[in-house]
């Protein structure tokens, strides 16, 4: 991995991708934006980036083409609840989107990171543990485009041998990027109005468990697999990752820790409900460990001190 294209840098994962790489020292580290979310500060200053519209093939590859780019991370999509809203558009960003990065890397020999998602499954999977391969049967227009993401980008590994790799992330928290429409966003937003001395109002109810993970350990995760050795991958599209299952009661305990006086109340938003009912308690990350080593290193306390410390900044 030397230059890489990141497609929608300046979303959630991709601008802490984007530095991450580069602080890193990686080659080229191209910061891939749509008019509109242009790169600000430390991200426009400190690398190259480019105007690049996943659904507009012929960008990419002019992009990829000047920038030498070997590794794609395509970051593109509209989260779950936004893409409920909008399920024309989450397709036409998640699928044809996909198709025009898997077509450029063919054509110019890169490798392809698209980011799957626990929304891949549905109500008939496992709910606890739910294994690396199950039932992928999800309700949701952002899980089916994941679904449908995983088993094309298998194909062009398959069928053309462009090198595809995927995790299925959980939700991920963080204190960089405000959240853009994610069923498990409630569990940054959560962090945000404790710093800020106000109640936090849930839109999830107490007791639903879904997995979550701190970004810093998720980055690691996007970029530890596509340095591993493809020797030992076996499963590539995509692989369970998981850190920590929890709940918003959870989460509320252990910033209570740190601020005493912080209050949660709960105000049911009956479409994220579903969405997070529909979704696995907890993953089995074994093949992830397994087959390249990953292991996340934040556990939920060390994840609340660092998001309190450098909000408080």
């Amino acid at each position: 991995m030397n230059n890489v294209l990141i497609i929608g840098s300046t979303g959630q994962i991709g601008t802490e991708l984007t530095l991450e790489l580069r602080d890193r020292g990686f080659g080229k580290v191209v910061a891939g934006y749509i008019p509109g979310a242009e790169p600000k500060d430390r991200l426009l200053e400190s690398g190259p980036s480019a105007v690049v519209d996943i659904t507009e093939a012929g960008q990419i590859a002019e992009v990829v083409s000047k920038y030498k780019v070997d590794t794609i991370y395509n970051l593109a999509a509209l989260l779950s609840a936004v893409a409920e809203s909008k399920p024309q558009l989450a397709w036409k960003i998640g699928m044809d989107g996909l198709f025009n990065v898997l077509e450029v890397a063919r054509q110019y020999g890169c490798a392809v990171f698209t980011p799957s998602s626990i929304g891949v499954f549905g109500d008939n999977t496992p709910k606890d543990k739910t294994p690396q391969d199950t039932i992928r049967n999800p309700r949701t227009m952002y899980g089916v485009t994941k679904v449908a993401g995983e088993l094309l980008s298998d194909y062009y590994y398959i069928r053309y041998g462009v090198d595809t790799r995927s995790v299925r992330f959980p939700g991920l928290i963080s204190y960089v990027t405000p959240p853009g429409g994610g069923t498990t966003d409630y569990a940054v937003d959560i962090y945000y109005e404790a710093v800020r001395g106000n109640t936090f109002v849930c839109p999830i109810a107490a007791g639903t468990f879904m997995d979550m993970m701190y970004m810093r350990d998720a980055l690691r995760a996007a970029i530890d697999l596509m340095l591993a050795d493809p020797s030992r991958l076996i499963h590539r599209n995509a692989f369970n990752i998981t850190s920590m299952s929890l709940e918003p009661e959870t989460i509320y305990r252990s910033i209570c820790r740190y601020i005493p006086d912080f209050r949660i109340e709960y105000r049911i938003d009956p479409l994220r409900q579903a969405i997070a009912d529909s979704w696995p308690n907890s993953l089995d990350d074994t093949c992830a460990r397994e087959e390249w080593g990953w292991k996340p290193l934040f556990d939920l306390d060390a994840m609340t001190q660092d998001m309190l410390s450098h909000l408080k900044e």
